[in-house]
């Protein structure tokens, strides 16, 4: 999927003494909206914008190690080793030791000539490192101007994370004018760098340049065209995460020492094998208890008690993203935590005072066919016609937020008629659920509408799988647990006048280890190719039921 951005220049940064001034560059091709700001938050904001930037460089896929320098050295060392053990005589081993001294004299006077080579040639990989580090910004962050805030968005590379930072205008000194909407920001490393000298005595001036629509004709205007090619799950991705903020959550208040004791502990051991689960024990009226596997190391939360009328217990794996909430331990009042289940997304909104950052994270960090389907949320969940979402959504730019009962109230509608509108425009990147106000706010993620027969399932087979679920077609049989933990899941699916018999088997980590089915896609390709409809539709069956 390719996204289309003109620039009229890099984003900026100027001042001298006690006065910086940021200057964001829009995308030329979107609705004027632009923004002035004075920052008087200036620490706060600097935090904020930096854990958003780390979410942006965010990718932690495994990445296999490279062992060819390893093993070069591992057989020069046995070469030397060999010839030294052949040295049966005193003789042949002082000439060898004399031979290693002169060599290692020689690469001694190399290096010394060679070092204005060695050190011009970092020269040049660092700027190449500098000059490629924006390409690593996979879509430049959205910024949205709304009557009430100013709030940015990105997604991070490995497709798992997702951050948002909303500024009230409580946070500037003065705002000198704005415009109301979407566009796309240029934002480089050379940026980001910038923010980290935010100082409390200096000022810091904050805008989206409105300069950037003042378009000539004549002449030769300097912009800077960017063209994307995005792969379908990055944006399908950010759609999900995006649509799961308005879906109904366990919720609980944590201490920011408890964000703390957490991070620490995730920095002082890394584990070796699952399960990799981060459990949350909640009781009604006791201290909210989490508990890190496979080491079952509790971290009682003293300070925050859980507030529920029921207890429950929820396990969420991916959990070294919540590393990114460490810069704002010191500038957070409390993180509010949103979970939707075990191995559903979860939400960490970090109150700022008049500042809010929302980190969400995807079921696992890595969405590999192993996870596939267990997590649809791109499936309609309201039957509303085409005119009734039309209107609901030109009433909500009207005011460009507003509560669904506010919004049903003033159109005479149905709450559940305004919220299942609403829910199509947030699947479609048109809207956006603000979890911290509990509101919907306008928000065109892309200038031209998003292809959604292509972003709502991954393949044909995840289609296929959803289609069995809304024909009643899935029977779970048995469900058994084995010593080791893993799940075992039996049953039937109904593929016409054929009746296939899919075998699941789940780790506990939620990861698919085995999978059998008697459809002819599978005998064919196994699991190589990933789980066939059928097996998808079992596991997403029992997602649904147990949920």
């Amino acid at each position: 999927m390719e996204f289309n951005y003109n620039y009229k220049r890099n984003s900026q940064v100027s001042g001298q003494g006690d006065q910086a001034q940021m200057s964001f560059s829009p995308d030329l091709t979107r609705e004027p909206t632009y923004f002035r700001g004075q920052l008087r938050q200036n620490i706060a904001f600097r935090e904020a914008i930096s854990a958003l930037h780390d979410v942006v460089v965010s990718d932690l896929r495994f990445q296999p190690q490279d062992k060819t320098a390893y093993k070069a050295w591992a057989a020069q060392r046995d070469d030397i080793d060999w010839q030294r053990v052949a040295a049966q005589r005193q003789e042949v081993t002082e000439k060898l030791e004399a031979f290693q001294a002169e060599l290692t004299d020689l690469h001694r006077r190399s290096s010394n000539r060679l070092a204005p080579f060695y050190q011009a040639r970092q020269q040049y990989f660092n700027y190449l490192y500098r000059k490629d580090y924006d390409a690593w910004f996979v879509l430049d962050p959205v910024i949205t101007v709304h009557p009430d805030e100013v709030f940015f968005e990105c997604f991070s590379q490995d497709e798992s994370s997702y951050g948002r930072l909303g500024a009230s205008y409580n946070v500037f000194d003065q705002v000198n004018d704005f415009a109301c909407g979407t566009t796309n920001v240029d934002y480089s490393a050379t940026l980001y760098d910038e923010f980290q000298k935010i100082r409390s005595y200096r000022q810091t001036l904050l805008e989206v340049d409105p300069s950037g629509f003042e378009v000539e004709t004549t002449g030769t205007a300097a912009y800077k065209e960017v063209k994307i090619d995005l792969p379908d799950t990055w944006v399908r991705g950010f759609l999900q995460v995006s649509s799961a903020m308005a879906l109904p959550a366990i919720q609980f208040d944590l201490h920011p020492m408890d964000i703390y004791n957490l991070c620490f502990a995730l920095r002082r051991r890394r584990e070796k094998h699952g399960p990799r689960s981060l459990r949350y024990h909640l009781t009604p009226g006791e201290p909210i208890r989490m508990v890190l596997e496979p080491w079952d190391q509790e971290i009682v939360c003293a300070r925050s008690i859980y507030q529920g009328h029921k207890p429950e217990m929820v396990r969420v794996w991916g959990r070294r993203r919540l590393l990114i909430l460490e810069r704002l331990i010191p500038v957070a009042r409390k993180f509010t935590v949103h979970l939707l289940g075990t191995g559903l997304p979860s939400f960490y909104v970090a109150d700022l005072n008049d500042m809010s950052f929302t980190l969400g994270l995807s079921g696992w960090t890595a969405n590999d066919w192993s996870r596939a389907g267990n997590f649809d949320l791109m499936a309609p969940r309201a039957q509303v016609d085409d005119w009734t979402k039309r209107q609901v959504f030109e009433a909500l730019k009207q005011n460009w937020v507003e509560s669904p009962a506010d919004l049903a109230r003033r159109l005479g509608l149905d709450q559940s008629v305004v919220l299942g509108a609403l829910s199509a425009y947030t699947q479609a990147g048109r809207a956006i659920y603000d979890l911290n106000k509990q509101v919907y706010r306008v928000r065109e993620l892309a200038r031209d509408p998003l292809p959604m027969d292509k972003l709502r399932f991954s393949n044909e087979r995840e289609a296929q799988a959803t289609r069995f679920l809304d024909q009643n077609a899935v029977r779970v049989s048995q469900s058994s647990v084995d010593g080791k933990g893993t799940l075992l899941l039996q049953g039937t699916v109904q593929h016409g006048d054929k009746t296939l018999q899919p075998i699941v088997a789940i780790d506990r980590d939620e990861r698919m280890v085995h999978g059998e089915c008697t459809c002819n896609w599978h005998q064919q390709n196994k699991l190589f190719k990933g789980p066939c409809e059928h097996i998808l539709a079992l596991r997403m069956q029992h997602s649904r039921a147990v949920s």
